[in-house]
């Protein structure tokens, strides 16, 4: 990684000399390595021209007409019609081998207006400070931990109100001007994450699991000495489960810190060994 001249002082301070990969594995090494050297687009014009990117497009259109996520329709006279766009992320593998590119719709949720298209948004999220208890716990008991990512979960959501959307680029149309009916919800709309979180908690519930009053989020399970906790953040699932597991956990940021550098221009700047300005 090229060091360049700081803002501040003039002088260079390049992360690499601040940053120690020797107490990750040798596979996590590897997968820190891929997710710097790949490249997502930041715009259809630029996904088009690579074709894992076209591919990745066809699936998601293909999903989301299986999904019955719309129907094209002539858009009616004074309906708003709210816009969309493409999302693309590269997933990996815990090898840093690239697993699949993931290219995502997105609706200009934005554009939304109350009352019209979207009425209830809150939708609960996990605080920080159940993560931390159940992962604690889990790892005091020794019990075994599962992350699951749910797929294309906010698709899975019921739409109650009436959405026009306009029709993603790349999409072929039987006639010009048609627009998307909305029939289920998705990413970026204001009320996607609710519906999403609606339908998950009612079918955990009808499984058996009771929501803790404390946070909405956490679902747990117990029948003749079985137990099992379930955390919902957005679309993530954080399982814990009555089992032989490790007999420690090491949670950090280092990705999510270094793209805030990056994206800042603050790669070369001068490291500070405390969070704020001392006696003040």
């Amino acid at each position: 990684m090229p060091a360049t001249q700081s803002h501040s002082s003039g002088k260079v301070y390049p992360i690499t000399n601040f940053i120690n990969n020797n107490c990750y594995s040798r596979s996590h090494q590897a997968y820190l390595a891929a997710v710097h050297s790949t490249e997502e687009p930041q715009s259809y014009q630029e996904a088009v021209k690579k074709p894992e990117w076209q591919e990745a497009m066809a699936i998601e259109l293909k999903a989301l007409e299986e999904n019955g996520t719309w129907d094209l329709t002539l858009p009616p006279p004074g309906k708003k019609i709210v816009g969309c766009r493409w999302v693309y992320k590269v997933k990996y593998k815990a090898s840093g081998e690239i697993e699949k590119y993931k290219a995502r719709l997105v609706a200009k949720g934005y554009t939304q207006v109350e009352g019209e298209d979207f009425n209830e948004t809150f939708a609960p999220v996990a605080k920080m400070t159940t993560v931390r208890c159940l992962l604690t716990v889990a790892v005091a008991k020794g019990w075994e931990l599962h992350q699951m990512d749910v797929s294309n979960a906010f698709l899975h959501g019921d739409l109650e109100e009436e959405v026009y959307m306009q029709v993603p680029n790349g999409y072929d149309t039987p006639k010009a001007g048609m627009v998307c009916r909305l029939r289920k919800s998705l990413y970026g709309l204001k009320q996607a994450s609710r519906n999403w979180y609606s339908k998950l908690s009612q079918a955990l519930i009808e499984y058996g699991f009771q929501e803790s009053h404390a946070d909405h989020s956490l679902f747990t399970y117990s029948k003749e000495g079985k137990f099992m906790a379930v955390l919902i953040y957005v679309d993530d699932l954080v399982i814990a489960e009555l089992a032989r597991g490790s007999t420690g956990l090491f949670i950090c940021q280092r990705k999510y810190t270094l793209d805030i550098l990056g994206e800042c221009k603050m790669l070369d700047c001068k490291p500070s060994t405390f969070p704020m300005e001392q006696n003040q």
